[in-house]
């Protein structure tokens, strides 16, 4: 752990560095007094990054010291620089949660295993740092950070940030900041001075030198340490790099091809698809050689890498013809247009691809044609060829596959009669494949899947009127997400499961689903989905940011030809503009989404065109809204359907049969857990009460909807509800939804998630925080809400009104 010798004599005598030695100072400093810090060291070769850290390491006094440095020759080795950084602390790997001392130990070769999610390995090392900073300060240092493999550099750049209230200083040196290094806090190096220039240059002079010499030395170095001392030494700071190109040699590329499966099963996608690339290019046989390529393409697809993915398979393509090869390559170019989010371009391709694999292998084709369809519908492409009718009419063509006919074999069945034959000669299809994906076994087998299991299944759930079987789907996506650590299928389950809590009226649960979306989003560079925030400020009332939520969706969508994306919009402006009584602009918008009849959507948007249809007086609109539900609870009679059937029936009648209509909606959506429509069933009919002058049941009604909304935080409907209660003659306050103190939105969430049992482990791994820094947002909640321990934080947090939990 001892520094290298700095050039021009020890770190205390460096020259010219005094400000940067400061700076070092006060970071050593603030790791000694229990804060983290992160740096990045940056300037050209030989300007001294090197004796700055060496520096620090004489200054570390009393901390733990831990190095790496990135070896060019170790670029396409996987997790090396992890290696040589948390070497010294691998006796602890015992105390790390198990997902992550698992994935950790496959990672750095300790046990075999399958290819860790890197985002497990990330969270495994920030929990490893801060163990080992919790018995003395930990100051890391990572030289030559520009060297470091890309898996190491994702690692240390996540840990990097996340780190709070973690006695761990994280210093780095680099050239240049390459990768997810680029943003963290920079101390730039510049050549030194003129004055000091010359003084370095003088203490390392074995001999008198000319002045004028001595000058142009300086000038020409423009101040850079190991230039003038080299210079001064009458040597070359020069590197060669030669790499020999040999020809075909099949061995060569078969070992280079278990090389990449060494690299892939430790996680190292990128070593994996650079082995695979050379193997390929030293292949003599043009078969083999195609074959390799493909690989290698599928490795740049998993790694990001698409351009590149996109230029091997032209190169696959000029080998020999083989059907099974051409339809893989149609496969993968359609999901790199799906990651690129051209949604039209992916359904197209996938369709094709889906159509080449029939006669070749009908199991792979049936799971193709699922993707491609499902490609089709998250795209909104009705009509245009390739879109979502093609896609469902290939699908009802494709061979059956495997007997008994597996989840993907019914799910594709199901998605496409209901888009080809309509509800009724789907709803058993449906019915049958719910009941699949709610079994225990409810797994499928597929070997490349993309709408399918829990996913397929809340889908399902929501075009069955199921709200309960849909959460229940929803939860287990993001328990298996959280367990396997593939987070970006957490963002999408988390957004799916923030939807179910959305309909519960647990406006709460359903933030914290959807913040969780936004720290996984900053942690690993990956967007935000921003469907279900959007949403949330729609139900909440909060016009301005919803409209530019609402605004910059749309335009994104647009952009990008994602048409379900364009509806999810419509609908959230019909939300919000109902909750305001601009019952215009809502009718418009649900229409617009009605209209399109994208699969899921109904339950959400027909109680909005109904409400805002009524509202202008357009009964013609809501008899259509009526026949379209009809046709669907004739054969789907839940509580939910049968509940929004009967509202709108109200709003069609008159005097006795409205009545009637309005307590048996009220009747039917209080068995169920959407309680937004239960509150909302209350306002309305509390609405017509009033306008038929019965003051007295008007006022139970509203006060019941006032309650609920204003409870669960729908701000504007509950305002609504407040005016009529107003009109009757009750007297009633403004009331805002009750929320924890002082708290920020990390303590809150740190909070919640202590008032629900989870250990301080358990909470770092769902907010991608060290255990220490969860203990230290607790100390601050406690402080805040003057309590002393866990049990009481159930008495001073809000709940949500709801009855669904995670």
């Amino acid at each position: 752990m001892a520094a290298d010798p700095p050039v021009g004599g020890p770190a205390s005598e460096l020259r010219g560095r005094r400000t940067e030695c400061d700076v070092l100072d006060r970071l050593i400093e603030a790791v000694r007094a229990g804060q983290s810090r992160a740096l990045m060291v940056r300037g050209e070769p030989g300007v001294g990054k090197t004796a700055l850290l060496g520096y620090v390491v004489e200054q570390a006094s009393g901390c733990l010291v831990a190095r790496a440095a990135g070896v060019q020759s170790e670029m396409e080795l996987a997790f090396a620089g992890v290696h040589q950084l948390c070497a010294p602390m691998l006796d602890h790997l015992d105390r790390l949660p198990g997902p992550q001392r698992d994935a950790l130990r496959t990672a750095l070769g300790i046990s075999a295993g399958s290819a860790p999610d890197r985002f497990l390995v990330a969270l495994a090392v920030l929990s490893l740092l801060s163990d080992a900073a919790e018995r003395r300060p930990l100051i890391c240092l990572v030289d030559d950070q520009q060297w470091l493999d890309l898996a190491s550099t994702q690692v240390l750049a996540f840990v990097a940030r996340r780190l709070q209230a973690d006695s761990v200083g994280l210093l780095f040196a680099a050239r240049k900041p390459c990768g997810d290094m680029v943003g963290l806090p920079e101390l730039v190096l510049e050549g030194l001075c003129e004055g000091d220039a010359r003084a370095l240059l003088d203490s390392v002079l074995t001999g008198p030198l000319d002045a004028r010499v001595r000058d142009q030395i300086v000038t020409e170095t423009r101040g850079n340490p190991l230039a003038l001392v080299e210079l001064a030494r009458g040597s070359t700071r020069a590197w060669h790099r030669a790499q020999a190109a040999p020809g075909p040699a099949e061995d060569v590329a078969e070992e280079l091809e278990r090389s990449a499966g060494r690299a892939q099963a430790r996680g190292g996608l990128p070593a994996a698809a650079a082995f695979l690339e050379r193997s390929a290019i030293l292949t003599p046989d043009p078969a083999r050689r195609a074959q390799r390529l493909l690989a290698a393409a599928r490795a740049k697809r998993d790694v990001g890498a698409l351009d590149a993915a996109l230029g091997l398979l032209v190169a696959v393509e000029a080998g020999p013809v083989d059907a099974a090869r051409t339809a893989e390559v149609e496969y993968l170019r359609g999901q790199v247009a799906l990651m690129q989010q051209r949604g039209p371009d992916a359904a197209r391709l996938l369709l094709s691809a889906a159509r080449r694999l029939g006669p070749i292998d009908a199991d792979l084709a049936r799971e193709t044609h699922l993707e491609a369809l499902g490609t089709a519908i998250f795209a909104g492409d009705l009509e245009n060829p390739g879109g979502v009718v093609d896609a469902a009419k290939a699908a009802r063509a494709a061979a059956t596959g495997t007997q008994p006919p597996r989840l993907v074999d019914v799910l594709l069945d199901a998605f496409a009669l209901r888009l080809t034959e309509g509800y009724i000669a789907a709803a058993p299809t449906l019915t049958r494949a719910l009941e699949l994906a709610l079994a225990p076994s409810g797994v499928d087998d597929g070997r490349r899947l993309w709408l399918t299991g829990a996913r397929a299944g809340a889908i399902t759930a929501l075009e069955l009127w199921d709200a309960e079987s849909a959460h229940v789907l929803a939860t287990r996506l993001v328990r298996d997400a959280r367990d396997s650590g593939a987070v970006a299928r957490l963002q999408f389950a988390l957004n799916t499961l923030a939807w179910t809590h959305l309909v519960a009226g647990e406006l709460t649960t359903a933030e914290l689903m959807i913040d969780e979306d936004r720290v996984i989003a900053e942690a690993t560079g990956n967007p935000a989905l921003g469907n279900a925030r959007m949403t949330l400020a729609a139900w909440r009332g909060h016009e301005a940011p919803a409209s530019e939520l609402i605004e910059a969706t749309l335009r994104e969508a647009t952009a990008r030809g994602l048409g379900r994306t364009v509806d999810f919009a419509a609908y959230a402006t019909a939300v919000l503009n109902n909750g305001l009584g601009r019952h215009h602009a809502a009718r418009d918008a649900a229409r617009q989404a009605f209209e399109r009849d994208q699969l899921g959507y109904g339950p959400f948007v027909v109680p909005e065109l109904a409400e805002a249809a009524s509202r202008t007086g357009d009964a013609t609109l809501v008899s259509a809204a009526l026949e379209w539900l009809s046709e669907r609870t004739r054969v789907t009679p839940t509580d939910w359907a049968l509940g929004i059937e009967a509202r709108l029936r109200a709003l069609l009648s008159e005097g006795e049969d409205a009545e009637r209509f309005y307590r048996k909606s009220i009747a039917r959506l209080g068995r169920t857990c959407v309680r937004v429509e239960l509150a909302r069933a209350h306002l309305l009919y509390g609405e017509w009460l009033r306008r038929e002058r019965r003051r007295v049941d008007a006022r139970q009604q509203l006060g019941t909807a006032h309650q609920m909304l204003a409870t669960m935080g729908i701000e504007a409907f509950a305002e609504r509800a407040r005016r009529e209660l107003l009109a009757t003659g009750e007297t009633v306050r403004k009331r805002r939804p009750e929320t924890p103190g002082e708290l920020t939105f990390q303590e809150a969430q740190v909070a919640r998630f202590a008032r629900d049992g989870l250990s301080n482990p358990e909470i770092g791994v769902r907010l991608f925080i060290s255990p220490r820094t969860v203990k230290y947002h607790l100390r601050k909640v406690f402080i805040k809400l003057d309590i002393t321990s866990r049990n009481q934080l159930d008495s001073v947090l809000p709940s949500d009104p709801g009855t669904l939990r995670t």
